[in-house]
């Protein structure tokens, strides 16, 4: 599977695998991206009973409005070898997986290894959540299989014992976004955990997008909309793009001007990648 598509998923959110009655709010939250969570929301004593009842999550995948998925327990414990286990026989399987305390290739290489059948490859994403993941991480987004990351804030401030403000996490999200960025995978921000905060969510989104990440995880269906609308291209972000890649194609790809301001080859692939991200549509730049 391509990570394209997933560029414009936008919008994440997750639901605990035992809050069966969740399950549908969830899939039509608005969100591009859902998943049934095996890991952090569930109790040590009831991992079983989630991994179980989890597959239900996937029955109407066909006729949902968002990719479906299932965040594992890490794939180095007992419970995430039992979790690949399970899902292995799941008859309806998850488009989406998110692989937690990923620190190397290779554990996305032993999710891929279980779960990759002739006619099953689900996205796999790494969410990157420790010192030596951002450490590992040109080595990480080398496996093969990858299609993304996710950037963790709650376990990364918890193992550097710092604060979860924009500041202590700058270092941290700029090295998953330039690491995204190149192996041309999709990165998506950690969840912004203030709930009634919808300003405090718009800014960190607004600056989350600046560096270079394509969507945020929500923890609530009222931070949906707000992270949809950040993350998308501006009706006036996409009527610029248009003009700079017309502009370069006239120009036969030399430097040019566009109201005033000079314009080379970066411009135009950086429009490019706005009508992209927009499905607008138009031919490439050459």
């Amino acid at each position: 599977m391509s990570a394209l598509p997933l560029r414009v998923a936008r919008a994440w959110i997750s639901v605990p695998a035992p809050a069966v009655n969740r399950y549908a709010s969830a899939k039509n939250s608005g969100a591009h991206v859902a998943l049934v969570d095996l890991e952090d929301s569930v109790a040590p004593a009831k991992k079983q009973h989630a991994r179980t009842i989890a597959e239900r999550f996937f029955d109407d995948q066909a006729t949902s409005g968002c990719l479906l998925g299932v965040r594992m327990n890490a794939p180095v414990l007992l419970d995430g070898i039992k979790d690949l286990a399970a899902m292995s026989g799941w008859s309806s399987k998850p488009a989406v997986v998110l692989v937690p305390k990923v620190e190397s290739a290779r554990d996305i290489e032993l999710v891929a290894g279980v779960l990759d059948t002739a006619d099953y490859r689900p996205y796999l994403f790494a969410l990157i959540e420790t010192p030596r993941a951002i450490e590992e991480l040109p080595s990480i987004v080398r496996a093969a299989r990858i299609s993304g990351l996710v950037f963790g804030t709650a376990d990364y401030a918890a193992a550097l014992g710092c604060g979860m403000g924009w500041e202590p996490m700058l270092h941290a999200r700029s090295v998953v976004a330039n690491s995204a960025a190149a192996a041309a995978l999709v990165a998506i921000d950690s969840p912004y955990f203030q709930m009634d905060d919808l300003d405090g969510l718009r800014q960190e989104a607004e600056r989350a997008k600046a560096l270079g990440f394509h969507g945020k995880g929500a923890i609530h269906t009222g931070q949906l909309p707000v992270i949809a609308e950040h993350f998308a291209p501006s009706q006036d972000d996409i009527t610029r793009a248009r003009a700079i890649v017309a502009t370069a194609q006239n120009s036969g790809s030399n430097i040019t001007s566009v109201d005033g301001h000079m314009l080379g080859r970066p411009f135009f692939t950086m429009a490019r990648a706005v009508l992209e991200a927009a499905g607008a549509g138009e031919e490439p730049v050459r």
